[in-house]
């Protein structure tokens, strides 16, 4: 019997602050959080349903494991734990059952099932499969953990444009990865415009934002007349997951919002002064 293949989808509990504070720099925390949620909710659905693998949420604050209604019943949970990027995405690797597997995160709306079985079937030639992303990082890393030994994620520097390059080193001497499609992570609003430039009518309408789009075109005009806006927001470390082509903190204020795939969503509003 073969092992089974284990997809796992690194998440956010979506609390407006919480999420994409970089994001929400430009177009505002409302703005950032819907598209957070959407995005997020998409790629779940998209890639939690395929019989080819088991998919697990590994989730951030690890409380929302337990009892967070964010996400579909349906899907295993894992709480990320602490530390760094690297320490928490070495947790899966070492704890889930024997099989190859593959980790993404929500931050690349453009993410398929295609790119997810791609990854598999590399796994299938290789020790190592990863999927690049322009700014250094990457989007998706998928392991045979019968040929790694742990260190992957040894030193690498996290949220640089050093991260791929720096996991790659830290492979055994001879083994050469697979390299999937390189795409982007949406971490601000000169990554949220050039997302809208090429996605198709039907991720516009599920994803884009009026709101998020005055603010863009605010804070360019702003910046045309040589004026700076206010950050409200302190920036707060949060987890990014960062060829061949595919087939296919006041006590918080709660509003109820339901998701797409999942039971009622309660919304945890932040009220606190300002990575993902």
């Amino acid at each position: 019997m073969k092992p089974q293949r284990h997809l796992v989808i690194f998440v956010k509990a979506p609390r407006v602050g919480a999420v994409k504070t970089r994001l929400a720099a430009d177009i505002g925390a409302v703005a950032a959080w819907r598209f957070y949620r959407e995005t997020t909710a998409r790629v779940v659905r998209r890639l939690g349903r395929d019989p080819r693998w088991r998919c697990w949420l590994a989730v951030t604050p690890d409380r929302f494991a337990r009892r967070g209604r964010f996400w579909p019943r349906r899907l295993a949970r894992l709480p990320q734990g602490p530390g760094d990027l690297g320490a928490r995405m070495a947790r899966p690797l070492a704890r889930l059952p024997p099989g190859p597997v593959v980790i993404v995160g929500t931050d690349v709306p453009d993410i398929a099932a295609a790119h997810v079985a791609r990854a598999f079937g590399a796994l299938g030639r290789c020790a190592a499969v990863f999927g690049p992303a322009p700014d250094g990082g990457y989007w998706l890393i998928g392991v045979d953990r019968r040929r790694l030994t742990p260190g992957l994620f040894r030193n690498v520097r996290w949220s640089s444009p050093y991260a791929l390059a720096d996991t790659l080193a830290n492979l055994p001497p001879g083994l050469e990865p697979e390299m999937l499609d390189e795409l982007a992570d949406i971490d601000d609003g000169d990554g949220y415009r050039r997302w809208r430039s090429t996605a198709g009518p039907t991720a516009l309408a599920a994803l884009a934002d009026r709101a998020a789009l005055a603010a863009l075109a605010d804070g360019a005009a702003r910046a045309a007349r040589g004026t700076v806006s206010a950050n409200v927001y302190k920036r707060r470390p949060a987890a990014t997951i960062h060829t061949t082509s595919p087939a296919e903190t006041t006590p918080p204020a709660r509003e109820t919002h339901r998701g797409s795939d999942a039971a009622p969503m309660t919304i945890s509003v932040l009220h606190k002064t300002r990575s993902q």
